[in-house]
Order: C-alpha cells, then structure tokens, then sequence
C-alpha cells in the first residue's frame, strides 16, 4: 500500500506548528508518518510507554482514562487538526489514558527522537508545545473543579457545551454535536451514571432544551444550557393580564 502524503497545508491549522512557513511544513511533513485508522481502533493505551506525537487530519477520537476502580471518564474529544498524546511524550512518560477512533480517521504521527530534532531546528514548536500544555492544564483544572463542586446538572450542561464549541453544526432546530454521542459517553465525562444523565436529557427534551437521536444531540436552546450550567435564576413568567369583564 503507498503511504498517505498530506499537503503539509493541512499542517496549518496544527498549534503545535502555528507560525511555521512553508518550507519548516514541507519538511515536518516528511518526517511523519501517515496513516488510515479504522473506527474503533485503539490507537494507544492507557499505560503504554509515549513514544509517539499524534495528530489528526481527519476524523474524530475520543481519549478515555479508567480509575483504579474500573470506571472510565473521558477526558476530551480530540477533532481534525489537534494534537494528541503530545504532552505525555514531551515529559517522557507513559500515556495517561486510551485513544479510540469514533470513526474512519486519517492521522499522522512523528517520533519523539524525531519531534525533539524538530523543536531544536524551530524553536517555535516548543514554545508552541507550552502554550497546548499549559492550555489542557487548564482544561483539567476546571473538569476538577466541575466534578468536585458543581451539582451533576451543571457538569452535564458544560460538557454539551463544550463540545457545541468543539464540534457544533447550526442544523434546522438548532445546533448539532456533529460526531456520534451516546448517553453513556456524556456520563464518562461527567463522572456520573447513565441512569442520570438519561433522567437529566429526558427532562431537557420534555423542556425543549435539546433534542436526543441515536448517538446525536441537538442543543434547540443554548441560552437556556448556558443558563443551568452557569446556575443562573430562571426567568420569571409574565402574569397574563385578566381580560376586562363581558369580554
């Protein structure tokens, strides 16, 4: 099979790789190695030695974590043009959790030898490679804070958010999560059971705040989502006026 060769446009959109020109893209993308992963394909595993930086052209991966007790939390969804699995290979660890393919995805990755000669030939991948951990640092810190102090309503209500953010479609009736969703995905990254989260999104529907298919969410009114995850009083009814008598 020939391997896959990406335009090394399609580097562009890469954090990791912002402020390159066109030459430093040509040659990244000849040190990587590109390939067609199938859906459901573990592309690493929780505790496997980091060897390798990942990045996805095209496709969607979930990256799920499993406690000590067996349950599983995911920790994010990673969408065509991100990095994955960079943090863990610059610090010289072990990956912290598993990466599954949602769906078909093409993907490329580089040696960590080879992503260390990279950095010291531009400089600007390693600055750019602190600004991502610092910024899933922060991710981390507010999940944390999220879990640890917000009533399960709210958890659930940023987590649909986050994803409109990340891979939100306008559709007819509102705003489309644009990659398969099942209930049990959205208790793995609320840290909380399916039997909750169908009992929250069946009383969402019953309200006309989102709209749930098979493995699809649809947000119909966000300002509404926004408003319980950030606790905000609900608006108060308008009384109707009492018609005059005899009409």
């Amino acid at each position: 099979m020939t391997p896959l060769a990406p335009d090394p446009a399609s580097l562009r959109g890469l954090r990791l790789f912002s402020g390159l020109d066109a030459a430093a893209l040509a040659e990244i993308v000849r040190s990587a190695h590109t390939r067609r992963i199938e859906k459901g394909t573990t592309i690493f595993s929780q505790g496997d030695r980091a060897a390798l930086c990942h990045a996805l052209i095209d496709g969607r991966v979930k990256i799920v974590q499993t406690g000590a007790d067996g349950q599983q939390l995911v920790v994010r969804y990673i969408g065509a043009g991100e990095m994955f699995g960079t943090a863990a290979v610059f610090s010289g660890g072990i990956y912290p959790a598993d990466a599954l393919a949602m769906v078909d995805c093409v993907g490329v990755h580089w040696s960590a030898a080879t992503m260390g000669e990279l950095m010291e030939r531009y400089p600007r991948i390693a600055l750019n490679a602190l600004d991502i951990v610092g910024r899933r640092l922060q991710e981390v810190q507010t999940r944390l804070r999220e879990l640890s102090t917000e009533r399960v309503e709210r958890r659930v209500a940023h987590a649909l958010l986050r994803l409109v953010r990340q891979a939100g479609r306008r559709v007819g009736n509102g705003v489309e999560i644009d990659f398969p969703l099942s209930r049990q995905d959205i208790a793995e990254m609320t840290g909380t059971t399916l039997h909750t989260v169908s009992r929250i999104l069946s009383g969402w529907e019953g309200q006309g705040i989102v709209e749930g298919g098979r493995q699809q969410v649809t947000i119909r009114q966000p300002h509404a989502l926004v408003a319980i995850a950030e606790d905000l009083p609900k608006p108060e009814k308008t009384a109707t006026p009492a018609k005059p008598d005899g009409k």
